[in-house]
């Protein structure tokens, strides 16, 4: 029996994904437009839409001008709920993003002026611009989804994603994100440059820009209940345990300081599942897996300085994951 073959005939057909006649079309329908806002670049699409039905927040990083705010913006019009664009500049204050309690003179009491993060959409722009203190700001939203301020808490709305984008951080004028905040994205994607032909069509556009022509394809309601559906998709053990296999040998490899933390397991665990129902699939297979190990792990492990001396960065991160899994068995 294949491998696909095996994984269908295990899933009890109780256990099966009821979603919603046309749903999934919609999905469909939704990643078509992405790929029109942003040209040649289908696994970058595919993987930004694993993080929303996943739950989680995208962190975009790349040079500027290859698209980072086009995608962060198309995937957010392209849901009909709220949205709220953020450009991170260094002098900002946390107030600016959650908000802040004034005094209301007529009522003589204090008064909740809500910020930009209450959105279901946030994109924060460059968000290494700005300090440390600034970006420690999303911490409890991207976290627990609620904001506190001056003791009371208020809950955020759902769905709620933050979409961020960075340069990397070599380049002048930037902040390194911490190691707690990174651990709050699901996935950090690189998006690179377009391929010669993508790039023709891209100068022939004549400079539109193509985020401002993405129209609401689901609402808030079809996106929650694609969401819903992402926890039935089928994970057989031999595939939690070939997971679990990847992040012990980073808790354990010498050329990392830093292994993945429990959360990031579960991320990998929640994205794989997430991208077999994009892919049409009610089952997990090892490929999806491999996939995304990288995307979902690059950033929160360590690299060790003895190890990768001056060049320790997300692409030494990446080599040694694909070393990783190079030496991890594949469940068979």
């Amino acid at each position: 029996m294949s491998l696909v073959g095996y994984y269908s005939s295990v899933v009890h057909p109780r256990d099966r994904i009821d979603a919603p006649a046309g749903l999934l079309a919609q999905l469909a329908r939704l990643e078509a437009t992405l790929n029109q806002a942003l040209r040649g670049k289908p696994d970058v699409v595919r993987l930004s839409l694993v993080c929303l039905l996943a739950r989680g927040h995208l962190l975009i990083e790349d040079v500027p001008g290859v698209g980072k705010t086009t995608l962060g913006q198309a995937l957010a019009r392209s849901v009909d709920c709220k949205f709220h664009r953020l450009q991170f500049t260094s002098d900002m204050l946390p107030s600016d993003v959650i908000g802040v309690t004034v005094y209301n003179a007529q009522r003589q009491e204090f008064e909740f002026k809500p910020g930009p993060i209450f959105t279901n959409f946030l994109l924060a722009d460059e968000i290494n611009r700005t300090t440390p203190k600034t970006q420690s700001a999303l911490l409890e939203a991207m976290n627990e989804r609620q904001v506190t301020v001056d003791g009371r808490t208020y809950p955020l709305a759902e769905p709620f994603m933050v979409i961020a984008t960075q340069n990397p951080i070599e380049h002048h004028g930037t902040y390194p994100l911490p190691e707690s905040q990174l651990d709050r994205f699901l996935l950090r994607l690189w998006i690179g440059y377009p391929d010669p032909a993508s790039e023709r069509e891209i100068l022939r556009s004549g400079g539109d820009w193509p985020a401002f022509r993405v129209h609401p394809v689901l609402s808030a309601e079809q996106v929650l209940e694609l969401q819903r559906l992402v926890p039935q998709v089928y994970v057989d053990e031999r595939i939690t345990d070939y997971i679990m296999d990847i992040v012990q040998r980073t808790r354990s490899h010498e050329g990392l300081a830093l292994g993945v933390s429990p959360r990031g397991a579960q991320a990998l665990y929640r994205a794989a599942q997430a991208l077999a129902l994009l892919e049409g699939r009610d089952y997990v297979l090892p490929d999806d897996v491999k996939r995304l190990v990288v995307p979902v792990f690059a950033h929160r492990v360590i690299v060790d300085d003895r190890i990768a001396g001056p060049l320790r960065n997300s692409r030494s991160a990446e080599r040694i994951l694909q070393q990783i899994l190079s030496q991890v068995a594949v469940p068979v």
